[in-house]
């Protein structure tokens, strides 16, 4: 996470120095290195055996799970964003429209179009990690963390580069600070729900799965060692289902959900995977709440998962 943080860092630095510059290249580079991530994602998924040979059965269960916890998730989120407008409206700040006004994916291209070319890309790694098309393990390569690496960074110079960036972030609304606990709270209620509906495991099993909040590496090892193998499996499969949900459908979740929903879809991994295409579908001026939202969610997970895990 520090390394992420630091790559971050480092790119709105030299997009800061580099803001005079013509740095036409950054933005196809944000959108190549997402495509490239999330074929290398499919690849490990494709070639996990593990992963493949539950999904017809805890993978069901994951994926239902994944659902409606992401679904209570962003609709608490389109509350807040609804009420901090209202609230704007009524005070009638002039400032208002600048920092709330709902931004439209980059490019002004179809949130529909953007969405099937990420899922066409994901697919083909599946494939390729299926049928073991490629000559080594992406999994022990490291060229999935060097390509997120590459990828916030030139999201990062995206945003350093931005001449209304510092506006931006000074004209931010302070109750956008609040969405941690919309995310927290409305998966929470949306994970219990459908565990109540599901009733083939203690309740607290399936919140604890929910508490991931995506982050799987940390939670789904927490939970195996505390619950067991299996429920660890569908811990792992739920959480990644939701980082893929957030890539996937990032466009279509700002457009029928407003702003903060692809923001609360990723949950913890909006600190690092899915936060380039977070700022690139819902606008730079989200950063900030971007960055405290997957600090705060992401510091939530290892305590609530081992709560729920302990009952």
């Amino acid at each position: 996470m520090i390394s992420v943080i630091a790559a971050m860092l480092s790119g709105i630095f030299f997009g800061y120095l580099l803001r005079k510059q013509n740095l036409w290249f950054v933005q196809p580079c944000v959108t190549l290195f997402i495509w490239l991530l999330l074929w290398l994602l499919g690849i490990e998924v494709g070639s996990n055996d593990v992963i493949v040979r539950s999904l017809h059965t805890l993978g069901v269960e994951a994926l239902i799970l994944t659902l409606g916890g992401t679904l209570a998730s962003v609709t608490a989120a389109k509350f807040l964003w609804n009420a901090i407008r209202r609230k704007q409206q009524a005070e009638a700040k002039e400032d208002a429209a600048a920092t709330l006004a709902s931004p439209k994916p980059a490019g002004g291209s179809s949130p529909w179009r953007g969405s099937l070319t990420i899922v066409g890309c994901f697919a083909l790694g599946v494939v390729c990690g299926l049928f073991h098309l490629l000559p080594f393990e992406v999994a022990d390569s490291g060229l999935s963390l060097y390509t997120l690496y590459a990828l916030v960074f030139s999201a990062g110079m995206s945003m350093g580069s931005d001449p209304m960036m510092m506006n931006r972030f000074r004209s931010l609304n302070i109750r956008l600070m609040l969405l941690p606990l919309f995310t927290i709270v409305g998966t929470l209620l949306g994970t219990a729900v459908i565990g109540l509906l599901l009733g083939e495991r203690p309740l607290t099993d399936y919140l604890a799965v929910g508490s991931g909040f995506g982050y799987y590496s940390l939670s789904s090892v927490l939970i195996t060692e505390m619950r067991g193998a299996e429920l660890g499996t569908v811990g792992l499969l739920a959480n990644i289902c939701r980082e893929l949900l957030t890539m996937l459908c990032a466009p279509l979740l700002l457009r029928w959900f407003g702003s903060l929903a692809p923001i609360s879809a990723g949950g913890a991994t909006s600190l690092d995977s899915t936060l380039p295409i977070i700022t690139r579908t819902c606008g730079n001026e989200f950063l900030v709440v971007t960055f405290f939202h997957g600090f705060l969610v992401d510091f939530s997970v290892p305590f609530l998962v081992t709560l729920f895990c302990s009952f």
